[in-house]
């Protein structure tokens, strides 16, 4: 697993041209995914910090997910292949691999912009405050996962 620093223009730039290496043909190694559906699946972790378009959670909600899902997603420990999707990341649909890809992108760059400091204890709807360390290991390991799971 590869966690890279998305703040940085070294990590950032590498995340970049691992993306760059799929294409509409790519096929992953393991799971049910096409890669178009791949790279939207990765844009629901933007959506869900940039965009209104997902409710924010309930108290009892996010304490559990905050008690039970957050070390596994924000912790050092690679996801494990064919794990459980939380039903927000479910992509069933057939999308479009360059529109999605390029939604990807301008994700990517515009966490990069935002710098380290505008994430340090910005609220994340699942699991509340987290540091910046924490927000780009959320978004790092997750594209990581996903692009070994297409080879690049």
């Amino acid at each position: 697993m590869v966690i890279h620093d998305l703040f940085s223009n070294q990590g950032l730039n590498a995340t970049i041209q691992r993306i760059e290496n799929l294409s509409p043909s790519s096929k992953a190694i393991w799971g049910k995914m096409t890669v178009d559906q791949m790279l939207a699946h990765c844009c629901v972790s933007y959506k869900m910090t940039y965009t209104d378009d997902y409710p924010t959670l309930g108290g009892f909600t996010k304490l559990m997910l905050k008690l039970f899902i957050k070390k596994a997603v924000v912790g050092p420990k690679p996801y494990p292949k064919n794990g459980r999707t939380a039903p927000d990341f479910i992509i069933n649909d057939e999308k479009d691999f360059e529109t999605e890809k390029e939604a990807l992108l301008g994700y990517l760059q515009k966490t990069h912009q935002l710098g380290r400091e505008h994430f340090e204890q910005k609220e994340y709807r699942s699991f509340g405050k987290l540091s910046s360390e924490e927000w780009n290991t959320l978004f790092s390991k997750h594209i990581d996962h996903h692009l070994t799971q297409f080879g690049v």
